[in-house]
């Protein structure tokens, strides 16, 4: 037999296993502890970064009202002169009658039609629009040594305003047109003497479209 200080401690084996299983739950008790704890915590980038205040960012100031275009400007100072103006889709129309600008059956402009051009010269000279000269005749016919019908008054007439704008007030020859319409498009009815009158005329037609001034 082996001395008592010999023999094993059946005792310390049999409980040794309840050791490793209390250090198990103490490793997991402090996970969860930590874990907790981090939940709790806020996160640390937020924590060094505050959020920064809204900053009110300016509006810029509303846009200054859009100039009136030049065209509607030009009908205003060419009314203003008190000529028969009015607007149509081809642009701004100037109509002077044939009684203003020439004598009956002739296309010699009349010295009293002088200021009348020269106040429509001076409104579209610095304006780069097209401009043309549309004459008009009723429908009477007329033969004479100049003229064989009504289609060459009107045109000559349109001829001879274009070369007094030209020649006299300075607008480049290139900004101009000259067209006929004969008898065509009547304002009035070719049955009175004051009708025929009215449709006996040169339309000066300021039209949308542009050309170069230095042209």
């Amino acid at each position: 037999m082996k001395p008592k200080y010999l023999e094993a401690d059946s005792r310390g084996a049999r409980d040794r296993w309840m050791v490793s299983y209390a250090d198990v739950l103490t490793i997991l008790l402090i996970f969860f502890i930590c874990a907790a704890m981090k939940a709790q915590r806020p996160p640390a980038a937020a924590a060094a970064h505050p959020a920064a205040p809204a900053v009110a960012v300016p509006q810029p100031p509303p846009a200054p009202p859009a100039p009136e275009p030049p065209i509607s400007d030009l009908q205003k100072r060419l009314q203003d002169t008190g000529l028969e103006v009015h607007r149509e889709p081809r642009g701004v129309v100037v109509s002077l009658p044939q009684a203003i600008l020439f004598v009956s059956g002739e296309d010699r402009i009349t010295p009293e039609a002088r200021p009348i051009i020269e106040n429509v010269a001076a409104a579209i000279r610095d304006l780069p629009n097209h401009v043309t000269l549309v004459g008009y005749a009723d429908n009477l016919p007329i033969s004479n040594q100049r003229f064989h019908n009504n289609w060459e008054l009107a045109a000559e007439r349109g001829l001879r305003l274009l070369e007094l704008l030209t020649q006299e007030y300075g607008i480049p020859e290139s900004r101009l047109s000259v067209s006929s319409e004969g008898a065509n498009r009547p304002v009035s009815p070719n049955d009175t003497p004051l009708g025929r009158a009215n449709n006996r005329r040169v339309e000066i037609v300021i039209t949308e479209s542009f050309q170069s001034i230095a042209e």
